[in-house]
């Protein structure tokens, strides 16, 4: 029985020690040497200062900016989550009929114009930090108006808005998209 009890306890501290300490040292050390950006959040920086991650929404407000999709968590990613209203929710129905006619005023859409899912829904998270390309370029006019752009200063933000663009990976994963905090950082300097 002592052997039994000891053979245990020592195959419990090695492993403890493997996949507990080995295992994650070094998983992190290959990803520090290999993919050192991502390792370290994927954290877009201006000098020394840390702006935010590619990966985190952050919510911005304002006309003269793009806003990313809604979030139930208002952007928050610790307790990272969606509303969890069913689609026969009463709540929602009206949530999004609000969303979609907010989206359309502050964006003057006209009437009858289709407006993408991503901008009246929050996503699974709650912190998604892409939009679809629909959803940027209906935020135009808003950010045009605001930041009073002449035609070449439009331009210039349309031609950001394809050169922003992400194309699904390997060509068939996920959707065609826009990392906002990209787009807003980029916007700045037109």
């Amino acid at each position: 029985m002592k052997k039994i009890i000891l053979t245990s306890f020592t195959s419990l501290i090695l492993f403890t020690i493997i996949t507990g300490i080995i295992y994650p040292l070094l998983i992190t050390g290959v990803a520090k040497i290999f993919f050192s950006a991502q390792a370290d959040g994927s954290l877009i920086k201006s000098g020394d200062k840390v702006i935010g991650s590619e990966l985190i929404a952050q919510g911005f407000s304002g006309n003269k900016y793009f806003h990313p999709r809604p979030s139930a968590i208002d952007y928050n990613p610790m307790p990272s989550g969606a509303t969890n209203f069913g689609p026969t929710s009463d709540t929602l129905k009206r949530l999004t009929e609000l969303r979609r006619k907010e989206y359309a005023d502050s964006n003057f859409v006209p009437p009858g114009t289709y407006i993408p899912d991503d901008a009246i829904f929050s996503s699974g998270s709650g912190v998604d930090p892409e939009i679809s390309v629909e959803n940027a370029k209906l935020q135009i006019n808003r950010i045009v108006k605001a930041r009073n752009f002449d035609q070449n200063k439009q331009k210039a933000l349309k031609e950001l808005i394809n050169r922003l663009t992400n194309k699904p990976q390997f060509g068939i994963l996920g959707e065609t998209r826009i990392n906002v905090l990209n787009l807003n950082i980029n916007l700045d300097k037109i």
